[in-house]
């Protein structure tokens, strides 16, 4: 089996993903996992899916052939998963909306080697006042060198600078 990496965009409309689905069904091709959301009246998403060897080719043809539909699709072959030298941290911030937030957060992220496994934003309003707040969550991969003491104390240092609360746990 060969593994593809899909990211999918498309104007929003009522039957978008079962087209998606259909044509790799069509194919012999297995759904794996996906994040998907409609944001800006766009629907976005990636998906991973497994395709028999002899499938491949005629799959992202037929992936590529969305096009004519409005449904565009940047493929990429699988690749290997990291190797099991991290520890997974969940990561929780609200605070303020402001420009550079999530810039501030990932480039400390970066410069400690911690990878960025998933992340999900929101602006919304906050609940007793018409002021806008940032919500962010992450899955975090942590290299298992790095101390949990000292990448916590880094992100309240940038949290207290960028006026946000930061809240990070272990999901053991």
């Amino acid at each position: 089996m060969d593994h593809l990496v899909l990211t999918v965009i498309a104007k929003d409309q009522p039957g978008l993903v079962e087209r998606l689905a259909q044509c790799v069904a069509d194919h012999g091709g297995n759904w794996l996992e996906s994040r998907m959301s409609r944001m800006a009246g766009q629907f976005a998403g990636i998906l991973r899916v497994a395709v028999p060897a002899k499938a491949h080719a005629e799959l992202v043809e037929a992936l590529q052939g969305l096009s004519a539909e409005g449904i565009r699709v940047l493929l990429e072959q699988g690749g290997a998963e990291p190797s099991g030298n991290w520890k997974a941290i969940h990561l929780d911030l609200v605070g303020n909306d402001r420009p550079g937030i999530i810039r501030d957060i990932t480039r400390l992220l970066a410069e400690h080697g911690v990878n960025l496994e998933s992340l999900i934003t929101e602006v919304a309003p906050a609940p007793m006042s018409s002021e806008l707040l940032f919500h962010a969550e992450a899955q975090l991969a942590v290299p298992l060198e790095l101390s949990l003491d000292v990448l916590q104390a880094k992100l309240e240092t940038l949290a207290d600078d960028l006026m946000v609360e930061l809240n990070l746990r272990t999901d053991a």
